[in-house]
């Protein structure tokens, strides 16, 4: 079972670490760690794109902004296997799809809960959704902290990393505005 593969390299990792692994503490922290860690990273297990689509609808005359904002979200960085986490705002300006809103959510969960890097997380985000809904435009929006930066290495609490891609009618700085405008705290 891959459950017990992982905790035995978690359990020689804090034994190399200067642990003793048997202690009352410590013996059953690597099944929990193996367990935790299949949890976080379920996101290769699922498909995005057949999320998408199982709730695809026809709309009619709907070319409007589509915004999920604030879409809580945690992930581990590919770098240092730390946490980082923070709120994605994502819309699309349906062509001839549009989607259940929850799968939007959903969308973000998959990628994020996969080694990552915020920046590659806004891209994947991204060309998912327009590959799969064929929208006039996509815009998603990534604020997060990242404990790597926080808890080591240049240790700034309170930064937060920004980042943005788009596709389509976003382009138009006006278009980008507005959504800018419409997801403001």
């Amino acid at each position: 079972m891959i459950s017990d593969e992982i905790s035995a390299h978690y359990k020689e990792i804090i034994r190399l670490l200067g642990e003793d692994p048997e202690r009352e503490g410590l013996k059953k922290s690597p099944e929990r760690i193996a367990k935790a860690m299949q949890f976080m990273l379920q996101g290769y297990e699922k498909d995005p794109v057949e999320t998408l689509k199982s709730a695809m609808f026809l709309e009619e005359d709907y070319k409007q902004m589509v915004i999920v904002k604030d879409i809580d979200f945690y992930s581990l960085c590919e770098h240092h296997l730390l946490p980082f986490f923070g709120k994605v705002h994502v819309a699309y300006i349906p062509r001839k799809y549009i989607t259940g809103l929850s799968k939007i959510p959903r969308v973000v969960d998959i990628f994020a809960r996969r080694l990552q890097i915020q920046e590659r997380l806004t891209l994947q985000i991204k060309e998912c959704i327009q590959q799969t809904l064929n929208p006039l435009g996509v815009i998603v929006v990534i604020e997060a902290q990242h404990l790597c930066m926080q808890m080591r290495g240049v240790e700034k609490q309170n930064s937060l990393t920004t980042t943005s891609d788009f596709t389509g009618s976003f382009q138009q700085a006006k278009t980008r505005e507005e959504f800018m405008n419409l997801i403001k705290r």
